[in-house]
């Protein structure tokens, strides 16, 4: 073992460098380039970031990876060298490094990166509506479709409307890094779906809605719009609110008049006697 680490200070070192990606649950190969005419005589296996630690090592015709890292019994050495991972953890993207010596005393060293992504959950779709307050349905409907994938980072949201090709909507529809998406339907729409994708880059989903069904619904007799609902219960109960806040302030305030005097005697006549006592 000290070998190999001596190798590796003093003799002329290549480095080459890769990105590798993988899924949380699956597994990585991390691959050991070959120079031609590399005769490989040892090998280690390391994590440089975020922790430096021993993984696998090769001499001779021995194999190992039972060394105590977070790895430990999910690090497999092939026998060509490359080191499998799996099953793979949220916690596992980093730097790793394989240094290859060669029956000359020639040291190659790769490094390669790691990134490990979580898989995408099923999205969510909020449908919001700017209808109309006229009881009959709206020629036009303006809606804000809001999607959202819990518990997850390192995502992008795209939209895709039925019927068209890619990903060509609009950009001046959309908001927040494409989470939310404003669009306007006429009677025309009626059945046309809109279908929010999440992805990364190793797995993706996708949820479709079909807004006009909410266009309907708000404007429908009997229904009542957002803008209804904040001027029959909002702003009453905003009132009634102030109204017993003005109530509170003026029974707990400041004496005033008889009531004054009254409170007030009660409240010197116990210091009154305790100064006498």
């Amino acid at each position: 073992m000290w070998s190999l680490l001596l190798w590796e200070v003093l003799l002329p070192i290549a480095v080459t460098g890769a990105q590798i990606q993988g899924q949380v649950g699956g597994s990585v190969l991390l691959a050991a380039e070959h120079l031609p005419g590399f005769q490989v005589r040892e090998a280690i296996w390391r994590s440089l970031w975020p922790l430096e630690e021993l993984l696998a090592t090769f001499s001779g015709d021995s194999l190992q990876t039972l060394y105590r890292s977070r790895f430990l019994g999910r690090a497999h050495l092939h026998p060509n060298l490359s080191l499998e991972l799996r099953p793979l953890e949220s916690g596992d993207s980093g730097n790793f490094s394989v240094l290859l010596v060669d029956t000359g005393g020639w040291a190659w060293t790769q490094t390669l990166q790691l990134k490990v992504y979580d898989t995408v959950p099923r999205p969510t779709v909020q449908v919001f509506i700017a209808a109309a307050r006229d009881a009959q349905p709206p020629k036009t409907c303006q809606v804000f479709l809001s999607c959202w994938a819990p518990n997850i980072s390192d995502v992008t949201y795209s939209w895709q409307r039925e019927g068209t090709i890619g990903f060509g909507l609009e950009p001046h529809g959309l908001f927040a890094n494409g989470q939310v998406l404003r669009v306007s339907l006429g009677p025309g729409d009626k059945g046309v779906a809109y279908s929010c994708i999440v992805s990364n880059p190793v797995s993706w989903d996708l949820v479709t809605v079909t807004p006009w069904e909410s266009c309907h619904r708000e404007a429908a007799p009997g229904k009542t719009s957002y803008k209804d609902v904040l001027l029959m219960v909002v702003v009453p109960v905003s009132f009634l609110l102030v109204l017993v806040g003005l109530l509170s302030a003026w029974h707990c305030g400041p004496c005033s008049g008889k009531k004054k005097k009254d409170v007030c005697a009660n409240d010197v006549a116990p210091e009154t006697e305790n100064a006498v006592v």
